[in-house]
This record gives structure tokens, sequence and C-alpha cells, in this order.
């Protein structure tokens, strides 16, 4: 029985439709970010394919489908304050079609171009319909110093800026957002029509994000690191399909049985399992 649940209210779904982002503050309390960040650094020691570092070799870049590893993500992905929400704003029926935490580290984690998510998946996944909802979970405070994401508020309202990958894109396996970014002119006639703004705030805030939102950041030039965990929820009727080799299962996930909202806060949940 579900008994511990979290409801939009009517002003922050219009505000979602609307700009195309709603932001929760302090949505986790610091005892759940931390062991956040503990799983996070216990799966950046897990080798494989799933770890991106950035062009130096050294530093994680990116971070993918680390609640297949960790227990505190799985757990994350069914607590009611973010499954709740984004049922309301898209489905009953949603499961994580991908979740990848990007680390951009302190003193020169790397910028993030301009694109729409939906283009990537819909060019790498056939994915049908943008019928997803992205969730930002700020592992770190997130200051207009550390390369917070900039998302253009409306963008999501007309579709596609642009519909194909670039001529020279590098793979088609795993699309990078260079791959599929906005060229300078569209960027430009796009923040002119419609403005752009930097979601901040404390560790622990959450960022409900559309799939068709204009966004992107720039590199991390300040001595704190931006840790930020995107999980993608897609409609269980809006699969992916593929008349090739699919993208790998750690950047897809396959298991699309529903999500059910567990009945209280992830961490207590799995305390719980561990007493």
């Amino acid at each position: 029985m579900e008994h511990y649940t979290m409801h939009l209210t009517q002003e922050q779904l219009d505000h979602y439709h609307d700009n195309g982002f709603l932001l929760i503050e302090s949505l986790l309390d610091p005892r759940e970010v931390t062991a956040l960040r503990e799983a996070f650094a216990r799966d950046c020691t897990v080798p494989g394919p799933h770890l991106v570092t950035e062009e130096t070799g050294e530093e994680v870049r990116a971070v993918y489908a680390s609640h297949h590893r960790q227990a505190e993500y799985a757990g994350l992905i069914r607590d009611p304050r973010v499954l709740g929400p984004v049922r309301q704003l898209l489905t009953d029926d949603v499961y994580v079609y991908q979740f990848k935490i990007n680390a951009k580290p302190a003193f020169g984690g790397d910028k993030w171009a301009w694109h729409q998510d939906y283009l990537a998946w819909r060019l790498a996944d056939a994915l049908p319909a943008p019928r997803q909802v992205n969730i930002g979970v700020f592992l770190d405070d997130v200051t207009e110093f550390n390369g917070p994401v900039i998302f253009l508020p409306g963008s999501h309202r007309n579709g596609m800026v642009r519909d194909g990958r670039k001529a020279d894109a590098r793979s088609e396996q795993h699309l990078d957002p260079d791959d599929i970014a906005l060229t300078p002119a569209q960027l430009a006639e796009h923040v002119d029509r419609y403005g752009m703004t930097s979601p901040k705030g404390p560790a622990g805030s959450v960022v409900f994000f559309s799939p068709e939102i204009v966004h992107g950041s720039a590199p991390n030039m300040s001595p704190f690191a931006r840790r930020l965990l995107i999980a993608t929820y897609n409609d269980v009727t809006n699969l992916p399909s593929w008349s090739g080799t699919p993208r790998p299962e750690y950047v897809v996930c396959r298991d699309s049985v529903p999500l059910r909202p567990l009945s209280e806060p992830f961490l207590d949940a799995l305390q719980g399992v561990s007493a």
C-alpha cells in the first residue's frame, strides 16, 4: 500500500508545461545526498564501457546505468517524490529509458553543446515520440560558477530545431550533443525568442525537464564539482526499435516493466531491507 507520496500543484504543473522545466529545491535531504555521492564514488571504481572519461582520460565525465549496480539509485528511481511527479507529468506507466550521471569535475569539466535530447533518441533508437520526462538531481550545490545547465524556457513547444545529425558525426551508436548541436544562427534566434535561464540550488534539489527543451552548459572552471544525475523516464507504450544493432543496454535500458512508487523515501526503504 502506498502511504507516502508527493503531488505537484496545478501551478507547478503549469510552470512545467509552459517553460519546459520545473525546479524543486532541496527535495532530498543531506543524508540522502551523502548516500548518493558515496554510491557514485563506488560506481566510478567499476570498470567497463559505462564509464566515460574526459578527453584527458583521467577525470570521469559520465557514468551510465548506475541504477543497475548501486541499490541507492535503484531505489531513487522509484522514490515517490520523484516518480510521483513524473507520472503526473507523463503517464502512470513509465520506466527508466536512460540513467546517467554527468560528473563535470572541478577545474575543467567540459561543456555540453546546445541540443534537444529527443533528437538523439529518435535518430539512434527510433524512439517514436517525445513521451519522456527527465529528472536532474543535484549531487552538489549548483551555482553560476560550476557550469549549470542553461535552459531556453518555452523552447520545447515547437518541436525539433534541427532534424538530423551533423554530416561529420563521429558515431551512430553514441550520439554526442556535439553531433546534434544547434548552429550559432539557430541558437541566436532561439535565445532572442525565449531567453535563457539556469536553475540553481543546493545539493538535493531536483529539476524536471522536457526532452524537447533546448539546453546546454559551459565548462566548469571553478574549484567546485557539479555532479548531475539525469534519469529519463519513458512511456511504456513508446518503446524504441532498431533496424540494425541496438545501442548497449547500459545506454538504453531494456526493462520496460512499469515502475511503481516505493511506500517511503528510498534511503528509508533501503535501510529497512538491510535491517
